[in-house]
């Protein structure tokens, strides 16, 4: 595949995703070890509404594979989704698809990456994400970038079984620490 560093970090960057990464993407969506903090365990994903979905829900504005600078190698996806230009606020969706990265800061660096290009340069006020309990690792990562519990919904997300609450955070421009773009000219 062919990616562009739109967003360099120290590890990473973030490339816009395309369409091209459809077979990986299906197979990420297929591994447990994936969609049950996604709470998509019990949706099949295949290759014609993966493809489908990256179609209608990659906005041009905000929507990045996670990118290692070494290897050149996608790891995963970050984007600002739902973006509401009137209140400009948005809803941050992330996830490492690839095992070898996970619980290494790699989503630590996509979102602090992301965060400042949605508060610094889309000029969006606050970012909103949901989780759901069990997500410890998530937590303590969104925890580290600033994000704050405002809300929880209790027991409505059906996982392996049992119902668990989601747990609703966000993060306002003024919150917001950092300087992590590494490519930026001013």
């Amino acid at each position: 595949m062919k990616y562009f560093k739109k967003l360099v970090g120290e590890r990473i960057y973030l490339s816009p995703r395309n369409s091209e990464d459809v077979e990986q993407f299906t197979y990420w969506l297929n591994d447990f070890e994936t969609t049950d903090y996604l709470g998509r365990s019990g949706m099949l994903t295949t290759l014609e509404g993966e493809k489908k979905y990256l179609e209608e829900n990659s906005t041009p504005d905000a929507t990045f594979v996670i990118v290692t600078i070494d290897e050149n190698k996608m790891i995963g996806t970050v984007s600002l989704e739902k973006i509401d230009w009137i209140n400009r606020n948005a809803t941050l969706g992330i996830f490492i698809g690839d095992k070898d990265y996970r619980s290494k800061g790699y989503g630590t660096e996509a979102i602090k990456l992301i965060l400042e290009y949605g508060f610094k340069y889309m000029n969006l006020h606050n970012i909103k994400l949901d989780l759901m309990e069990f997500n410890e690792r998530a937590l303590k990562c969104y925890q580290k970038c600033g994000f704050k519990e405002y809300g929880r919904r209790r027991k409505c997300k059906f996982v392996d079984g049992r119902y668990y609450d989601s747990i609703n955070m966000d993060i306002l421009a003024d919150e917001f620490e950092g300087d992590y773009i590494k490519n930026k000219n001013i």
